[in-house]
């Protein structure tokens, strides 16, 4: 299990999160939803280590931020070096040795070209499988749907699932709500940099009702498409 407690996050005078509590526990899937801006990355970022901030992430015995596979919304590639070097790169970070790489390669990537020339999907499918290689046992995928065809989601979702039948810790923020309902077991709605509700599996559709707030209906109004 890891435990998040009053975690604070600040840039200068705006306070992004204001407190937030949540608990994950293994073999779960817990799904992040909320508006732009609404503290997703930051969160993410300072479960993953990446932010300062104020508070305090409790990890069970033998879990630490070692243990974290993160996907950014935006993965970062380095010029000049091939996808196949690339997963060679961040396997040797973690000392984690692999087989064929080319027999072990999910999506299907052109390994001997250069990641930097990807699209931006299949430089999110190569940051996935390297998470994938590096045997974490924490994932943290920040809006892993976007930028990738239908049959890769499809095949992330099994993979997700198949995550979670080992026993691992996922965590998961999207836009898409019916791709998060699909695959969670719980589900936390980030408003204004606090959690202002979770929810079971039965209980999605009261968060979901709760995004789609009446101001959804005066929005449209004005649109005049009568």
């Amino acid at each position: 299990m890891i435990e998040i407690k009053d975690l604070h996050k600040s840039y200068g005078k705006k306070e992004v999160l204001k407190g937030i509590n949540l608990s994950f526990e293994r073999g779960k899937v817990n799904g992040i939803v909320g508006e732009n801006g609404a503290g997703k990355t930051t969160l993410f970022r300072s479960f993953a280590g990446l932010e300062s901030y104020d508070g305090l992430i409790a990890f069970e015995e033998g879990l630490s931020k070692d243990s974290i596979g993160f996907l950014p919304t935006t993965p970062y590639m380095l010029s000049k070096i091939t996808g196949l070097e690339y997963l060679q790169l961040l396997c040797k970070a973690r000392n984690i040795k692999i087989g064929n790489i080319e027999e072990q390669n999910p999506f299907e990537l052109p390994l001997n070209e250069f990641a930097d020339q990807y699209s931006t999907g299949m430089k999110k499918k190569l940051a996935l499988t390297a998470i994938f290689f590096q045997k974490n046992e924490v994932f943290l995928f920040d809006e892993p749907f976007n930028g990738l065809d239908l049959q890769s989601n499809m095949l992330l979702k099994d993979i997700i699932l198949k995550l979670r039948s080992l026993n691992k810790i996922i965590i998961v923020s999207s836009h898409i709500f019916s791709a998060l309902g699909e695959i969670c077991d719980q589900m936390h709605h980030l408003k204004g940099g606090l959690i202002i509700d979770s929810a079971f599996k039965s209980d999605f559709s009261r968060i979901e009702n709760n995004m789609r707030n009446d101001d959804f209906r005066k929005r449209i109004d004005r649109l005049n498409l009568a």
